[in-house]
């Protein structure tokens, strides 16, 4: 029996900081995108070295990214000026001659969508404590009603550091936590639409727009 070709209408490329963003959007873009828009992701060493590299690639996709290619550059905030940093993307895709969502007008063609996860991709994790207790169930779920947690984007600390001692106290790790492992387990829970980290549902909406026509941020 012949199988059945999906037909693909769209394609994203994701150009990522770390691994353990791929092992999460494997997860949960599923969950977001339509059957028929293909994506594939380009990790890259770490932040320093995506944005030493962005430039240069970005040149390169501009020599031949057909029409119906997206390009999402997602990085870590890591409490740096997050309008300084955006700018910073957005100078390298305008010095690639791409337009980004960003830079065009409302309902315009765009190639590039930059987006910060803020300030860390753990705030994601954060964002969705039901997911979050799912994978470590000695984490208490009205952890969501804690004044520390009800914004995920501002946990002071960082939030990477803020997981780490959360899980060390409940027992899961003895010492630095292994970011891909901790991606793997709590990413299969994670329900787009309940996710309360506002730079995510922000990441969400411009993916949508990749696929449809958004509200330009």
């Amino acid at each position: 029996m012949l199988e059945v070709q999906r037909k693909v209408r769209m394609h994203i490329e994701f150009l990522l900081e770390e691994r353990s963003a791929e092992t999460t959007l494997t997860v949960i873009l599923p969950k977001i995108l339509p059957a028929d828009v293909s994506f594939d992701f380009r990790v890259f060493e770490g932040k320093h070295d995506l944005l030493r590299k962005l430039p240069n690639r970005l040149k390169s996709y501009r020599k031949w990214i057909p029409d119906d290619w997206r390009i999402v550059v997602l990085i870590d905030e890591d409490r740096k000026d997050c309008r300084q940093l955006k700018a910073q993307l957005e100078e390298m895709a305008r010095k690639a001659n791409l337009l980004t969502k960003s830079g065009v007008p409302p309902n315009s063609n765009f190639q590039v969508v930059n987006r910060l996860a803020i300030e860390e991709l753990e705030a994601w994790f954060f964002g969705d404590i039901v997911a979050l207790q799912a994978a470590y169930p000695k984490i208490s779920k009205n952890l969501q009603y804690q004044p520390k947690y009800r914004n995920p984007d501002a946990i002071k600390g960082g939030t990477y550091e803020s997981l780490e001692r959360l899980l060390i106290r409940k027992g899961y790790y003895k010492e630095r936590l292994p970011k891909v492992a901790i991606a793997q387990n709590i990413a299969p829970h994670m329900e787009p639409n309940r996710n309360k980290s506002r730079s995510f549902q922000v990441f969400v909406e411009g993916l949508k727009a990749c696929i449809g026509g958004r509200k330009n941020e």
